[in-house]
């Protein structure tokens, strides 16, 4: 971000600051950037820039937040204006009074740890890049769609509060992906390269690390074999989920329940509720012994890390859940004083058009004991399942039912047939009570999303995940049939 807007910001709001309980102004640069090539030939290029501001109230007990793209007195000061009428009118119908909060007003900075920014590659060296790894995925005559992907995104921000808080924060991110679809009569079948769930603060040297620039073939040839494969068998069985469907687990019967506005109350209209309730926390065995879920917006490279959160309370690594209790809400400041319990600093907006709300960042499944040879060696009778395709979950966040781009069984401690369409259901609450085994450091992948939908008007985010593969006892396993 130049620095004649953040210059620019802070005169205004020095200028424009209202007489109120607290103030705050959050300013957003936004630019994404994305090169496609599906069948060999580069897609239209696709380009946005985002810039504005979102001031926030606390004054008379309630709160108000305003928006605006208009960088001048003017309009920073009307959206002030608005803000402190929204909050005059709602202190009288507040859940909490706001003007109590203790709101933080500290000063940092945060910078993703990028090696190989985007700059660093021009135009034409990228669309040869995508084009060689789209030409690779087309391995055959049955490969009937194949296409190759760079998504970059960059945000600055700025927060600033009247009790002499200043924080700057700039992240970069980079989602890498490949799809390929095959066909045969009437089977057809797609595999993906982590399905989006390959987003982190990294710039190219995620194409190494990730593994992207050796995937093309590997990926095709499975897209094929899926084609000639049985689909998966149904009955309970031992199931083993590669990081790449963890990702999806962790989200959505972890990350999602235990979001602290949800079990307020706040997202039933239009999100649901959670199954999770206050009185739980401390004591509520969720899964097996072997369960450990951090809060961590440490882990550098990890999509969702940050120094403060967008309330600007400083970001620290925490435990959710330790051998398998339940210890903590993901809930920002604002959320933990109305349920007068501690939280973590999760409070984030996606854009400046919107307020900051409980969001998950990075919530981690930590590393085990067990090499993934020895988890499979470990099962007598059950599947291993790859990379999620699909994802259906009641409004509780408590019964689910997903499935997967690809799995191979385990039959007497070995991986063997390929099988296709794989799927298996559970119930929150006691499905991660069947959690047998944790693969151990080296079997952790960094992995995480820039999609996840929450609130109204919704926000889509980017989270993170990182897991080591996980071994669950007696699964109801199904097919796609």
């Amino acid at each position: 971000m130049q620095q004649a807007r953040i210059d620019l910001v802070k005169k205004l709001f020095k200028q424009t600051l209202p007489a109120v309980d607290f103030a705050s102004i959050r300013y957003h640069n936004d630019r994404d950037d994305q090169v496609a090539v599906r069948q060999g030939v580069l897609e239209p290029l696709r380009t946005g820039q985002d810039e504005g501001v979102m001031v926030t109230v606390h004054h008379r007990g309630g709160v108000g937040y305003a928006a605006t793209s208009e960088l001048t007195e003017s309009g920073v000061r009307t959206a002030f204006e608005r803000a402190v009428a929204w909050a005059e009118r709602l202190g009288k119908a507040a859940v909490t009074n706001f003007s109590r909060i203790d709101m933080p007003h500290h000063r940092g900075e945060f910078k993703s740890p990028v090696r190989k920014p985007w700059e660093s590659m021009t135009l034409k060296a990228k669309v040869d890049l995508l084009t060689d790894a789209c030409n690779r995925l087309k391995r055959g005559s049955e490969i009937v769609d194949w296409a190759a992907e760079l998504w970059h995104m960059r945000t600055d921000r700025l927060y600033l509060t009247n009790g002499g808080g200043e924080i700057f924060q700039s992240f970069d991110r980079m989602v890498p992906s490949l799809v390929v679809t095959a066909n045969r009569g009437p089977e057809t079948v797609t595999r993906t390269f982590g399905r989006m769930a390959l987003c982190r603060q990294q710039g190219f040297e995620i194409l190494i690390e990730s593994g992207f620039n050796a995937a093309s073939e590997r990926i095709a040839d499975e897209a094929l074999e899926l084609l000639a494969a049985p689909n998966c068998p149904e009955g309970k069985m031992d199931l083993l989920l590669a990081p790449d469907q963890m990702v999806l687990q962790i989200h959505e019967s972890i990350g999602h329940p235990l979001e602290l506005d949800r079990i307020l109350g706040d997202e039933r209209n239009y999100a649901g509720t959670s199954f999770v309730t206050m009185d739980m926390f401390g004591k509520y065995q969720y899964g097996s012994p072997l369960l450990n879920v951090t809060f961590d917006p440490s882990r550098p490279e990890q999509a969702a890390s940050y120094a403060f959160d967008d309330e600007g309370r400083p970001a620290e690594r925490q435990f959710i859940i330790k051998d398998g209790i339940l210890l903590r809400p993901l809930g920002a400041t604002v959320s933990e004083t109305r349920a007068d319990y501690d939280g973590v600093a999760s409070a984030r907006a996606d854009s400046w058009r919107r307020p900051a709300i409980d969001r998950m960042s990075n919530l981690n499944v930590e590393p085990g004991k067990e090499f993934f040879d020895d988890m499979v060696e470990s099962v007598e009778h059950g599947v291993y399942m790859q990379t999620n395709c699909s994802w259906s979950i009641d409004d509780s966040r408590n019964k689910f039912q997903f499935g997967c781009e690809r799995a191979q069984l385990i039959e007497n401690g070995k991986l063997t047939k390929v099988v296709k369409k794989p799927n298996y259901r559970g119930i929150s609450s006691s499905f991660w009570r069947s959690l047998k085994a944790v693969g151990n450091g080296s079997t952790l992948e960094v992995l995480g999303t820039p999609n996840c939908g929450k609130g109204e008007p919704n926000q889509a985010i980017t989270v993170g995940h990182a897991s080591p593969p996980c071994l669950f006892a007696n699964v109801d396993v199904f097919g796609g049939e």
